[in-house]
């Protein structure tokens, strides 16, 4: 920048020889020391910014959707959320033919709808009725379908919140567009079906939600389990009570983030370092420990993608890194705007407005109920209205980012109801 005016003020001057005589003086000298000092304050800034160990970007959750037939078994980071999607399904026919024996609804398969969430929504309430076919060994059959949301992603979602909350680890809302458009199939009505027969395929019509119908869909993430077996025997911890376990972390890489599923009255704490892991429980006996890997994700292990490999990530500045290690909240719009901004989710949309409402606005973009506290009466909190500009078109995702920031500030202003808005 300071080279930059230093030439631009060399070409305001309008006396050639005095231009050329500066111009020399100020290439052989000064051009230098303008270099050597931009270059001292670059190594100044880079060894302030990793002053803060940064544990956080370890614990980074990446998401993505894939069809089954493209999933990648042995992939260096992106793994199904639910192992067994890979695996052909079949449907129990003993427990499908009981079920429209005594007139009980029967999940016949998952789909995922590439739509909109409020959407999707709108669509659930309305318990519409669709119509359907079963190719049999007796021939096609009509059934009647009913749609209701899946909630098998959620709940593994769910389950690693628990993980990360065992293993005394900060949480950040997973940003996961996907896995709340998944419904379940449900058969309603069906005529009597022999007990020899055998159902080859199901199919059904969405009629005007059909473009948007996507089957044997997976959700990925950067999510994966593994056992691992202590290196060596446990020994007494400094208390004299309980027992130090180490991990070694050096086959599984030591490069990712790591978390051990466990009962909580199995684990009193974890030392962390590059190498290894360390659970300090009351267990006395060597054994086997369910270890989770968040592996480290790089663009060049990805490969190529359908859909779009989204994270909740934030970016890399002093400022982020330093709220994160103290965990301080300023109450100030200003704050608000650093908190949302500070995800890379946040690039294609900009905060505009915050309103303070006394009064009560609905709430459809809250995406982990897990996450509100059932006994938390809500009913006093003022609302915190903010309005947010789309930067690109906003398509069957949108939404779904805006949620996960809604959620990350609701996290944070407990205080108010947090309610989102386009303009």
């Amino acid at each position: 920048m300071l080279k930059e005016l230093m030439f631009e003020r060399l070409r305001k001057i309008e006396n050639l020889e005095q231009r050329q005589l500066l111009k020399d003086i100020v290439s052989g000298v000064f051009v230098n020391l303008i270099d050597y000092q931009e270059d001292m304050n670059k190594k100044l800034e880079e060894r302030i910014f990793n002053e803060i160990d940064d544990y956080e970007n370890r614990y980074d959750i990446y998401t993505t959707l894939s069809a089954r037939e493209d999933v990648d078994p042995i992939h260096d980071c992106l793994f199904p959320i639910c192992p067994t999607d890979l695996e052909e399904t079949k449907i129990d026919m003993e427990k499908l033919l009981e079920s429209i024996k005594n007139n009980e609804p029967a999940i016949l398969m998952t789909l995922f709808l590439e739509c909109d969430s409020i959407e999707i929504q709108h669509l659930l309430a309305q318990q519409r009725i669709f119509n359907g076919h079963l190719a049999t060994s007796q021939g096609l059959v009509e059934i009647k379908l009913s749609l209701t949301k899946n909630n098998r992603y959620l709940q593994k979602i769910k389950d690693l919140y628990s993980i990360f909350q065992r293993n005394g680890l900060p949480w950040k809302t997973i940003n996961h567009p996907f896995v709340s458009k998944f419904i379940d199939v449900i058969l309603i009505g069906c005529p009597p079906l022999n007990e020899d027969v055998e159902i080859f395929e199901v199919t059904i019509d969405l009629e005007e939600y059909e473009q948007q119908k996507r089957l044997n869909m997976v959700p990925l993430w950067n999510v994966q389990r593994h056992e691992v077996k202590n290196s060596g025997f446990p020994f007494p911890a400094i208390d004299r009570i309980n027992y130090e376990h180490v991990l070694s972390l050096r086959k599984t890489g030591t490069q990712h983030g790591y978390l051990i599923d466990a009962e909580e009255d199995n684990i009193r704490y974890i030392k962390r370092s590059d190498s290894e892991l360390t659970i300090v429980s009351p267990q006395d006996q060597s054994g086997v420990w369910q270890l989770l890997k968040v592996a480290k994700v790089e663009k060049e292990q990805v490969g190529k993608l359908t859909y779009e490999l989204v994270s909740n990530r934030r970016n890399e500045h002093f400022m982020h890194k330093l709220s994160s290690k103290y965990n301080v909240n300023v109450s100030t719009k200003g704050e608000i705007i650093r908190l949302i901004n500070s995800f890379q989710a946040a690039d294609n949309l900009e905060l505009l407005r915050i309103d303070i409402l006394e009064g009560h606005l609905e709430n459809r973009h809250f995406v982990h109920p897990f996450l509100k506290d059932a006994t938390e009466d809500a009913s006093h909190k003022k609302t915190m209205l903010l309005q947010f500009l789309s930067k690109q078109e906003r398509d069957f995702m949108t939404n779904d980012v805006l949620s996960f920031l809604l959620a990350e500030v609701q996290r944070h202003f407990t205080e108010y109801k947090c309610v989102g808005k386009w303009l």
